[in-house]
């Protein structure tokens, strides 16, 4: 299927889910709960992308929990969840628990995913972590956000359309913008060539250090402002873009 075509079949997914939302009420309750119960003691980690292109630009959120999972060493532990329409591995960092996630939806309505599970594990939607793509920061470079709008990014639209909070902390990671007039989509939607593959090893394992490093102090209460953009090496600006 062509980038372009996906593209329309992805928007279109995503008006559908407004009628999908019907439910809504019935997650909200789920969601009020969760916040009744106060802070639960687990954590949620969401990789966010189109599930099945885990190579592509766009989904380098679901790697990056990919090799979270390796990292705590939960990557035979992925189970298919259909309660929580996703991928749930669960890890332990300390006393934490944590709650790694990869729905298995387009990018568009990853949302729905994250707040069944959301619902099930009983998080907190200050507790989710969102990692994401991100296009206005270079290849080589990554941050954490602390929560607020989407700033463009549909995936993240759609866990706080269906959280009904833009609390959630982010975890952003460069993928640059094309290098020429080449579509965004196209761009977004393409795989990482050699040379970027090669470079994203270290990404990701600097990356998944600064989040759960940012997971650890936030449980243990220290400040946890917005973390400055880190680059992996000097070499980041000369990354190719495609």
């Amino acid at each position: 299927m062509g980038a372009g075509v996906w593209w329309v079949w992805e928007g279109l997914l995503y008006r559908a889910t407004q009628l999908w939302q019907g439910g809504r009420a019935r997650r909200e309750v789920g969601i009020r709960a969760v916040m009744e119960h106060g802070r639960s003691g687990k954590q949620m980690v969401v990789g966010l992308g189109n599930y099945g292109m885990g190579r592509t630009r766009h989904s380098v959120g679901m790697a990056a929990v990919n090799h979270l999972a390796r990292k705590l060493k939960v990557a035979e532990c992925w189970k298919v969840d259909r309660q929580c329409s996703g991928d749930v591995a669960l890890a332990e960092v300390g006393e934490l628990q944590l709650v790694l996630l990869k729905p298995r939806m387009l990018m568009n309505i990853n949302g729905g995913s994250v707040a069944k599970t959301a619902e099930k594990f009983q998080v907190n939607p200050e507790d989710i972590f969102l990692v994401h793509d991100e296009l206005d920061k270079p290849l080589g470079k990554f941050s954490i956000k602390q929560g607020g709008s989407a700033r463009g990014h549909n995936g993240v639209r759609s866990c706080i359309d269906c959280l009904k909070s833009d609390v959630m902390p982010r975890l952003r990671i460069g993928i640059g913008r094309p290098p020429d007039k080449s579509s965004v989509q196209r761009h977004v939607l393409g795989k990482f060539s050699s040379l970027e593959e090669e470079a994203l090893k270290t990404i990701l394992e600097q990356s998944t250090e600064l989040l759960l490093k940012f997971i650890t102090e936030k449980a243990a209460g220290k400040d946890s402002r917005e973390t400055p953009a880190k680059t992996v090496t000097k070499r980041s600006n000369s990354f190719p873009q495609s």
